[in-house]
């Protein structure tokens, strides 16, 4: 069974030399409900249909995860056809520190302004190093889950 459990944090400007080499990203909800999310994604030349559940468990959920490759011409079809609501547009930097692979997600659009930094992990309460430009996290706080900001952007708030 796929799962996903990750940490969601804001981050410092300290991090902005540090992004280099990143993929530009575009994604849609086909589907959401209080139980699931249906998503067409676009990074680069290579696309992904993805279902995820809601998080279950404490302040870092667990969430099942399918994601399968499709055409991308498929996957831009879907975007201008199918996505309930605006589009997610962000480019996406993969940074090691401390043996982690940290990705950090910088939004456009109605998104702008917005940065993220996210970490996989394989259990909820598995330990890492913090890098020094992680600030709040928002993990727990569902305005920054993709799926939300494409209903309620950040440049709204």
């Amino acid at each position: 069974m796929a799962q996903e459990i990750e940490r969601k944090y804001l981050v410092t400007d300290a991090v902005l030399p540090l992004l280099q080499a990143g993929t530009a990203y575009v994604q849609g909800y086909l589907a959401r409900s209080d139980r699931l999310a249906v998503r067409a994604r676009i990074a680069g030349e290579r696309a992904w249909l993805t279902i995820k559940s809601a998080g279950s468990g404490g302040a870092v959920p667990v969430r099942l995860e399918f994601e399968y490759a499709i055409p991308a011409a498929d996957a831009r079809s879907m975007l201008a056809d199918l996505v309930e609501g605006p589009v997610i547009r962000k480019t996406r930097y993969c940074i090691r520190h401390a043996g982690s692979l940290w990705e950090v997600d910088v939004f456009d659009g109605d998104n702008r302004g917005l940065i993220v930094a996210e970490i996989e992990l394989d259990s909820p309460d598995q330990e890492f190093e913090r890098p020094p430009w992680l600030a709040q996290e928002v993990t727990a706080d569902p305005r920054y889950l993709n799926a939300n900001l494409a209903l309620h952007p950040y440049r709204q708030w």
